[in-house]
């Protein structure tokens, strides 16, 4: 007992009310009792109540909803707002009043999902703007938790502008309006477009209402095409066309202008109604065609680069935006037709002559063959008549054969001047398409830059020796090489050829000469100047049976026939062919009655 110290009681210590249940102040245990209750709120497991954030940690978010103790949620189901602060209401579901520890379990995600449907719909129908947090990436835009939910956003409702690194989004919260829901599916599309759209509107009509046609304005460079750039005005886009960039030629507009590139634009045209504004940028300096040299005339000489190729012809920039057109016929002297492709490409680096220069219409036309002379300039003395040449051939016709014996200088060997002895029927049976052939010319026509051409001319003409072998009346061996029912065509030496009717193929024995076959063959005309001989197989034998007949009856003539028998007998004989055996008995009759 020595140990305690003795303890004097309190002095003004009302045990009377000790007894009776009432405290110091005059308040009762009942009232205090109360007093607590009235702190607790009537809640239950597995509902949803309103707590109050006491304190916010790295890791947890401490919520109070009037219990004996606060609740404590990961942070991370409130990473959909960076902005929660203390003091603020939040909904947590109760999943334990106490656990193991006497702890009360609670949920913030557990407690938006179970009013997430219903705060979706209304946000769609309210057109409210909610706030979401992008988890992640996927196919073709963002998933965003929404309430709790996962929703989806198209990459094309990120931004106004298109987006070129979506992963700068993820882990961002943002606002966003709901555009879509799939009842069924529970799906949920919503858009950060949809929220500034309104508000671009509203900048786009002012801006346009204060356009003018020639306002120079400064802009960004925000989508880029093949046909043109869009710019961004500061809230409204303008179109820079191709053709606006630059005042040359451009086959890429990233020639021009790269992204995001800010710089200066004109207005070249706008339509307020459907918001189109066209901008320009080459307008902003000088027209090149302005610049050009003054003294620059027809007949200079110019230096260039091909820069688009057609069939008809090639334009050619000699400066930046001052083009000149060579056409495909000023580009050789050659008569023939071709593609202006045979003689340039795009990019060649090239000199040509000034043809035509029009500077009110900003024209020019230039050409490439004046740089070399004209071959027909001194025709008559390169190519005098009488001159030989070798020529290539270029085309045939059903009349002669075409040749060019140089670039720009073009001849024609008419079909009966290719051979003095064979009949040529097609230019195409003589000789061939681009094979050199030897020429001689016979005559200039220098106005329609054309010479007339032989080939035959460069031998002497062999009718004329022909014409001592082959006499009317002589006999020669032949080959039939061409049988048809006009006649056939029969091959003599010297490569000389002639002709026999039908009736003049009669052999002896009554047939006819065959195709292939080598016979005998009288020469019954010859014509130098048409070049024809005319054959006959059956005079062979025909008169020499006339002749003996003759022979025969000579001696027993008691008289001379008269002057008028003698002739008509003649007559007779001339217009006789005789392979017909009617004519020849004829005649014999008539010679008898003149005996």
């Amino acid at each position: 007992m020595e140990n305690f110290k003795n303890v004097a009681p309190l002095a003004d210590f009302d045990w009377d009310a000790f007894e009776k249940g009432t405290v110091a102040g005059g308040e009762s245990h009942e009232k205090l009792v109360a007093a607590y209750d009235q702190t607790l709120n009537n809640v239950h497991e597995h509902e949803v109540a309103e707590g109050v954030v006491t304190n916010i940690t790295k890791r947890e978010v401490v919520v109070r909803i009037g219990s004996k103790s606060d609740g404590i949620i990961p942070v991370s189901e409130f990473r959909y707002n960076p902005e929660l602060a203390i003091g603020d209401t939040v909904e947590v579901y109760i999943e334990n009043l106490e656990d193991k520890k006497g702890q009360l379990v609670l949920s913030h995600k557990k407690a938006r999902a179970s009013k997430s449907w219903e705060r979706i719909n209304e946000a769609l129908e309210n057109k409210e703007i909610i706030k979401g947090f992008i988890k992640c990436r996927t196919k073709g835009g963002m998933i965003v938790d929404v309430f709790g939910i996962e929703a989806f956003l198209p990459g094309s409702q990120i931004d106004v502008k298109p987006i070129r690194d979506y992963d700068v989004f993820v882990g961002k919260t943002m606002e966003f309006q709901v555009v879509k829901i799939n009842q069924e599916y529970k799906n949920v599309v919503v858009s950060h477009k949809a929220l500034i759209e309104a508000e671009l509107e509203a900048q786009k009509q002012e801006i346009i209402s204060k356009l003018e046609k020639g306002q120079v304005l400064e802009g960004t460079v925000k989508n880029i095409t093949n046909y043109g750039v869009f710019i961004d005005l500061g809230g409204v886009d303008g179109l820079v066309h191709i053709t606006d960039l630059s005042w040359g030629r451009v086959n890429n507009p990233r020639e021009v202008v790269q992204d995001d590139q800010k710089l200066n634009v004109v207005i070249l045209d706008f339509d307020e109604e459907k918001k189109r504004i066209a901008l320009g940028i080459k307008q902003l300096t000088p027209h090149p065609w302005d610049a050009l040299d003054s003294e620059l005339k027809v007949g200079d000489k110019v230096k260039g680069r091909v820069v688009v190729m057609a069939d008809y012809g090639a334009f050619v920039e000699i400066a930046p935006g001052v083009e000149g057109l060579i056409h495909v016929s000023e580009m050789s002297w050659s008569q023939h037709l071709r593609s202006a492709q045979d003689f340039l490409k795009v990019g060649d680096e090239i000199e040509a002559v000034i043809l035509t220069l029009d500077r009110s219409d900003r024209k020019m036309s230039l050409g490439i063959k004046q740089l070399k002379e004209d071959p027909w300039a001194n025709i008559e003395e390169k190519y005098p008549v009488g001159s030989q040449h070798s020529a290539r051939v270029r085309n045939f016709t059903n009349f002669g054969v075409f040749v060019e014996l140089e670039e720009g200088v073009d001849g024609l060997i008419h079909i009966s001047d290719l051979s003095w002895t064979k009949k040529v029927k097609h230019p195409s049976e003589f000789t061939q398409i681009g094979v050199q052939i030897d020429v001689k010319v016979l005559e200039i026509d220098k106005d329609n830059r054309r010479l007339s051409l032989g080939h035959k001319q460069l031998e002497e003409n062999p009718w004329d020796v022909f014409e001592t072998i082959f006499t009317e009346g002589s006999v020669h061996e032949g080959t039939i090489t061409d049988l048809h029912e006009k006649g056939a065509v029969v091959q003599l030496q010297y490569g000389v050829e002639g002709f026999a009717t039908p009736k003049h193929l009669v052999k002896e024995d009554g047939s006819k000469a065959v195709q292939g076959e080598k016979i005998e063959f009288k020469v019954i005309e010859f014509n130098k100047d048409s070049k024809r001989i005319i054959l006959s197989h059956s005079r062979t034998f025909e008169d020499a049976t006339r002749a003996e007949a003759r022979a025969e009856k000579k001696p027993r003539r008691s008289a001379a026939p008269r002057k008028e028998e003698t002739a008509a007998i003649q007559n007779q004989a001339a217009a006789t062919t005789l392979g017909d055996n009617d004519a020849l008995a004829a005649l014999k009759a008539m010679m008898e009655k003149g005996e």
